[in-house]
């Protein structure tokens, strides 16, 4: 039996320990089992780029718990999408990219692919899976959920978003000393988030929680309420620039400076669309060129007045981390079950499912496991802003949820 693995889309903090995990439970499980991985996604298929895990690397495989990144490599590319992978050079004219990805499997004598990845990455195993199956060719895949905005549907947890979010509250912890090198300052940390305010949300609220944890020097110097987060904005809430220019207004007045949190998707829908930028495989604008938090700072700045706004993204930052303890239980859980659904024949993508009635308050690692069919798979699962513990930290903060 031949398993192969791929990683694709953007990095989360999940890959490496993903591929750990997964050769450490075939080789209690399935010892006989060769493993493989293709390079860089999806290009590494349609090129045919496999390589084998040698016993040294299976032996040493635990070291990549430690790492960020993915030992494989990540691309984005569409399988469907056949313009852009004419243009790429991935395959001939005439020639569609299911049809080439599929002939490479059949070459290689895949059994199993575990891909690891988006909504993007899953749906496309999916559209590749349903091909095979017409074709003939009995192959399991067997997705495993990564993204850090966590907005993966019907998946409840996606491996990696608590890690990034954690990782991001170090990254604030730092970029915020800035206030105490200007005076009246507004400072703005852009957190990663197309759609889904998940990460923004929680980073912010995780944040917000250390701050009232540390004791700080005070004595009429440096207190915490310079420190603390003054406002979150994520596509979820609704924006009334006058309103929370008022606010903060009075919060630069009695602090001295204001922390905001800012998702990377929170622009005027319609500012959204307007910008000229080159849209990936997938038809997604990049963000590198929609800057939420340029654009709220500028808004802001004025209305509240800031003497100076500054603008940091910890976006890559997050995403390029090790896993952190929560995640490493639900990575190791969810390549439990994936390891399963491979060797009794199955296939889809394995998740916490958002449908079923066996979740704890909160997030927890240890929630059942399912496997959930790639035809209900989607991207742009909204953040819920009437989570108790999301409204209980804006209460605490004082933004209106409206």
């Amino acid at each position: 039996m031949r398993v192969a693995f791929l990683t694709a889309g953007g990095l989360a903090p999940c890959l490496s320990t993903s591929i750990a995990y997964l050769i450490e439970i075939y080789q209690k499980m399935a010892p006989s089992v060769e493993l493989l991985g293709y390079r860089y996604g999806y290009t590494g298929l349609l090129r045919g780029d496999l390589q084998k895990f040698s016993p040294a690397a299976i032996r040493d495989a635990e070291l990549l718990v430690n790492f960020g990144g993915s030992p494989l490599g990540n691309s984005r590319v569409k399988l469907t999408n056949d313009d852009d992978l004419l243009r790429k050079g991935l395959i001939t004219a005439g020639q569609s990219g299911l049809a080439r990805a599929a002939e490479r499997l059949k070459i290689d004598k895949i059994n199993v692919l575990h891909t690891i990845g988006g909504d993007d990455t899953n749906t496309t195993a999916a559209d590749l899976a349903a091909y095979l199956a017409e074709q003939g060719y009995n192959l399991q895949v067997v997705g495993l959920p990564k993204t850090i905005d966590n907005d993966i549907i019907p998946v409840r947890q996606s491996l990696g978003a608590d890690t990034a979010a954690d990782v991001a509250v170090l990254y604030a912890k730092n970029f915020l000393a800035e206030h105490t090198a200007t005076e009246r300052v507004l400072l703005v940390h852009e957190v990663m988030g197309r759609h889904c305010g998940f990460l923004t949300a929680q980073a912010a609220a995780k944040y917000h929680a250390e701050v009232q944890a540390t004791k700080f020097f005070g004595h009429g110097f440096d207190d915490r309420e310079q420190w603390d987060v003054h406002g979150v904005y994520i596509p979820e809430l609704s924006l009334d620039l006058e309103t929370e220019g008022k606010r903060l207004k009075k919060v630069l007045n009695d602090v001295g400076n204001v922390n905001i949190f800012v998702s990377e998707g929170s622009v005027p829908e319609e500012l959204f669309h307007q910008i000229d930028a080159p849209l990936d495989a997938f038809g997604h604008v990049s963000m590198e060129y929609v800057n939420a938090g340029k654009w709220l700072g500028d808004q802001l700045q004025t209305r509240i007045g800031a003497e100076k706004v500054l603008v940091q993204k910890s976006g890559y930052y997050s995403r390029s981390a090790a896993s952190n303890k929560f995640d490493r239980k639900l990575i190791y859980k969810a390549c439990q079950k994936a390891v399963e659904a491979a060797l009794n024949g199955d296939s889809g993508l394995i998740g916490q499912d958002d449908n079923t009635d066996n979740f704890h308050d909160t997030f927890h690692p240890h929630d059942d496991m399912q496997i959930i069919d790639f035809r209900r798979v989607a991207g742009s699962k909204a953040f819920d802003i009437n989570s108790p513990w999301f409204v209980d930290f804006l209460k605490d903060i004082g933004q209106s949820s409206v």
